[in-house]
């Protein structure tokens, strides 16, 4: 047994390992190809925190680029309790994106660094750029967060693939009043309904005087980004002309169809049905030939496709692209130049986000707000609990399906563990 003195001073000792997090087991793939899960010795798979004050954490990490199920390991660390304005955080809901499996992939521009400041033995990075955390505890210095509050990352690269964190209260953005709200609608706010949101504010001048004689026209409506952006354009006035991919039996695309048409959309067709001749035809007569006009293109599917929605764009008109799933450039007819003098744009919500926080913060209260209203649904979820026990080649294999097609819905972890 050791004396109340020799426990303190093992305490001060544990504290000098670092401000940050104390490494425990750096579970890294033992087999080239195959991630690894740190076992845990707890009993009933129950976690603590410990007497010295540091709470045992996981996080899905990667030290190279490649196939989530191939370069994914769950890495098991501690982290030491706040001081100055750190915030230690609990997972509350994460979802998984496809950015962010190319991010994995070593194919999306924006790139994590390489670290150590998990503890573990080569640099890694934490996956994940999305998710709402519910903060534990805070440091002496913290000034506008206390524990219980719900927050999201205010940038890109922060990693929240991970039970626990611990971030600075400058890289938070609390969530004001979370009455109304669950975590899932606050975990998958920042991406998708921002882009949608910014968009449609941003590249294109609606003659609010004429709500309900407008059109936007979009690829991918069944997408995250496609749902929110069927919602706003009821919610300003805006109509909404839809593209989905046809699904396996008519019966599933109708029920696709009924589904957006209850979230507000005014039109929704297949791909197929676009790339006939018929379109033309059906475009003018929804549009009362053009006394409609179609101002704002979303396109998150490029090749014959963009082409399409170009077309049926209105003169001094916007197309802007924000994904490109066919791979496939976007051929666009001199003609749309020249003559219609149409503009072409970009969207990267990361990029945006990080040059225009304020503005971002802005975008997400509106859309909750609206959310609290009960005039913003939630996107089908294919939830993915996340438990203390959770093997980490079973985490990695949720992620490799994101890319997958006709998915029942945003692959999302949803952490079940507590702070016992």
């Amino acid at each position: 047994m050791l004396s109340r003195s020799a426990l303190r001073a093992a305490a001060h000792s544990s504290r000098q390992i670092g401000p940050r997090s104390a490494t425990t087991t750096p579970s890294f793939p033992a087999v080239a190809g195959k991630a690894q899960c740190a076992s845990s010795t707890l009993p009933s798979g129950r976690r603590y925190i410990s007497m010295y004050g540091y709470t045992q954490a996981k996080a899905l990490v990667y030290s190279k680029y490649g196939e989530p199920k191939d370069v994914l390991s769950l890495h098991k660390h501690s982290i030491s309790a706040p001081h100055g304005t750190q915030v230690n955080l609990r997972l509350l809901t994460a979802p998984m994106n496809p950015a962010d499996v190319n991010q994995i992939q070593g194919v999306y521009p924006s790139k994590p660094p390489f670290q150590t400041a998990l503890g573990t033995t080569i640099p890694t990075a934490v996956g994940g750029n999305e998710g709402a955390f519910e903060v534990i505890s805070t440091g002496a210095g913290v000034k506008n967060l206390t524990k219980g509050d719900w927050v999201i990352m205010k940038r890109t690269g922060q990693g929240t693939w991970r039970t626990h964190a611990q971030l600075d209260e400058s890289q938070l953005i609390r969530i004001e009043d979370k009455e109304g709200l669950t975590p899932l609608q606050v975990g998958t706010v920042s991406v998708n309904p921002v882009t949608a949101y910014r968009m449609i504010r941003d590249f294109c001048e609606w003659d609010w005087m004429r709500a309900g004689e407008e059109w936007l026209i979009q690829n991918g409506a069944n997408s995250g980004v496609g749902r929110a952006a069927i919602q706003l354009g009821r919610e300003w006035g805006i109509k909404t002309l839809n593209v989905v991919r046809q699904r396996k039996t008519p019966e599933e695309t109708e029920a696709l169809k009924q589904e957006l048409k209850e979230l507000g959309a005014t039109v929704v067709i297949t791909e197929e049905e676009m790339l006939t001749g018929n379109f033309r035809d059906m475009v003018n007569e929804l549009t009362r030939q053009g006394r409609e006009p179609i101002r704002l293109a979303l396109n998150c599917v490029g090749g014959k496709n963009a082409t399409a929605l170009a077309k049926t764009l209105a003169p001094d008109s916007h197309m802007v692209t924000y994904g490109a799933m066919s791979k496939q450039p976007v051929a666009l007819p001199s003609g749309l130049l020249i003559f219609k003098n149409l503009s072409f744009d970009g969207f990267w919500v990361s990029k945006w986000g990080d040059k225009n926080p304020l503005l971002k913060e802005n975008t997400i209260k509106d859309v909750l707000q609206l959310t609290r209203q009960g005039r913003f649904r939630d996107i089908p979820v294919d939830n993915v609990h996340w438990s203390w026990d959770a093997e980490g080649h079973a985490l990695a294999e949720s992620v490799q399906g994101t890319l997958g097609g006709y998915r029942s819905g945003k692959g999302v972890f949803t952490f079940t563990g507590g702070d016992e």
